[in-house]
């Protein structure tokens, strides 16, 4: 990290020479700058949301429920809900809302909305952990009801979340409005309701940008909200010198790591694949990150997911590091290979990206393997994941290693999942869940490194910013409301 720290200074030198002058004010609109593209109410059935986007669609649309500043579930759209005994019936009485072109918004257009999402053709982030849904049926105009397969403890969590959030023809319910659309930014207003007096509300100015600029522009003055930090990132932040108490790091799960994108060749193998993954430094890999707490992963999951209590670890997990890249070392040569084995890897652009990916080309040389990494999108024999799990959810790991979204895959881990979806009854849920993470345990279809990096920088104004498990800081939780 030391040898960067000079660049990354004088990249965020150049970025906060543009901003001479530039800070704000205490009072007035609250500055949100999220690291990406320009903030679009963008159609997540259609494309991903970036977090630019996802916050812009959920400070103008809301879903049925919503998260609060700490990731816990309150009412948004739905003014209450009953869960039936049995955990399969979910019945929300809607409140009275309106779009914010006019028009009270009704039941069946929240059923039509949401059974999008679950359509052949969406692109809906969620889409995968939504199978569960048998049924999305307006009662009334009022009155939703949607029935579940098997009984969920954490599907309102993912009802919260800005992909559930209902738009119609790119327009929402609040709280806040599309006021400005300009080049300096998204300006955002929370127009006095009955039901939603915003008293006092600020406006927001929302911009997408890349980091180094998000930086900077906090660095100057530090007035300004920076959310939608990776780890990609995280060494910028780090080189701006900025106090400790600036960075608030979310204390998310999901998969952060390696999967695997070929079925023939070397890597069509276990045991190299396995070797690979053996073969990782996560202890110096995760000092080397310089994020607070990071926990190092080597099983698919993170421990503590409530549907399977046990997850099953590699059989090399309790080796000591030496142990692994020895065996990983014999794994490699007893391929035969006259050269080293040369991997592609695909990995995201930044600084900490680029770190992360010279620690792995270290310790796969020590066994004998070369890496080269090449961009997204390119050919690769292998492609960095960094996604943050939307709930406590055990499906949502494992199906991102079904026979339809990996490349390594078992058709019997297939059949549990299946299984798990369709049954009625927890424990046999969780047995099918421990059968599937058996199975793909044993094929190695990821190599699993940390728990993904999350970070915001947030200045003393906004009393109301917590962390949470999402990474999820809706905005009218930004200040807290006085008692």
């Amino acid at each position: 990290m030391t040898r960067f720290r000079p660049l990354l200074r004088a990249a965020l030198a150049a970025a906060l020479l543009g901003l001479a002058g530039c800070g704000a004010p205490e009072s007035g609109p609250i500055e949100v700058s999220a690291i990406g593209g320009p903030p679009r109410l963008a159609n997540p059935n259609l494309e991903l949301l970036d977090p630019p986007s996802a916050f812009l669609v959920g400070a103008v649309a809301q879903g049925l429920v919503q998260f609060n500043a700490a990731g816990e579930i309150e009412p948004a759209l739905a003014q209450s809900w009953i869960i039936s005994d049995d955990g399969l019936r979910y019945t929300f009485r809607l409140r009275r809302a309106s779009w914010a072109n006019g028009g009270r918004v009704t039941a069946y257009q929240v059923a039509a909305r949401l059974r999008a999402a679950l359509g052949r053709a969406s692109r809906n982030k969620l889409k995968p952990v939504l199978g569960a849904i048998a049924a999305i049926e307006p009662m009334t105009d009022e009155v939703l009801e949607i029935s579940l397969r098997g009984p969920r403890p954490f599907f309102l969590q993912l009802l919260a979340h800005p992909e559930l959030a209902i738009l119609q023809q790119g327009v929402g319910t609040g709280p806040y409005r599309l006021a400005a659309d300009g080049a300096g930014g998204v300006r955002l207003q929370r127009p006095r309701t009955e039901d939603d007096p915003g008293e006092g509300a600020p406006e927001i100015l929302l911009r997408g940008e890349r980091a180094a600029l998000a930086i900077a522009r906090f660095a100057d003055g530090q007035r300004v909200l920076v959310v939608g930090g990776t780890i990609g990132d995280l060494p910028l932040a780090r080189a701006a010198d900025l106090p400790a108490g600036a960075f608030v790091f979310d204390p998310v799960s999901g998969l952060f790591g390696l999967a695997f994108t070929a079925r023939e060749g070397p890597l069509a193998d276990p045991a190299v694949r396995r070797a690979l993954a053996m073969a990782v430094d996560r202890q110096v890999l995760a000092a080397a990150m310089d994020a607070p707490g990071l926990a190092q992963r080597t099983g698919l999951m993170s421990p503590g997911v409530q549907e399977l209590p046990n997850v099953t670890l590699p059989d090399w997990a309790a080796l000591p590091q030496e142990e692994r890249r020895a065996e990983a070392a014999r794994a490699i040569a007893a391929l035969g290979l006259e050269a080293p084995l040369r991997l592609r890897v695909a990995m995201p652009d930044g600084p900490g990206y680029r770190l992360i990916f010279a620690y792995l080309r270290h310790d796969w040389r020590l066994i004998g393997v070369d890496a080269v990494r090449v961009g997204p999108g390119q050919p690769a024999d292998l492609v960095f994941i960094d996604e943050v799990a939307p709930a406590n959810l055990a499906s949502w790991y494992l199906r991102h290693f079904t026979c339809e979204a990996s490349m390594v895959c078992d058709p019997a881990a297939d059949a549990a999942l299946l299984a798990a979806r369709l049954a009625a009854r927890p424990a046999d849920r969780q047995a099918q869940f421990a059968i599937a993470d058996r199975i793909l345990t044993g094929l190695t279809p990821f190599i699993p490194l940390t728990q993904p990096v999350r970070w915001s920088l947030v200045p003393r104004r906004l009393t109301g910013f917590r962390p949470n498990p999402f990474a999820r800081h809706p905005a009218v939780n930004l200040i807290a409301e006085r008692d």
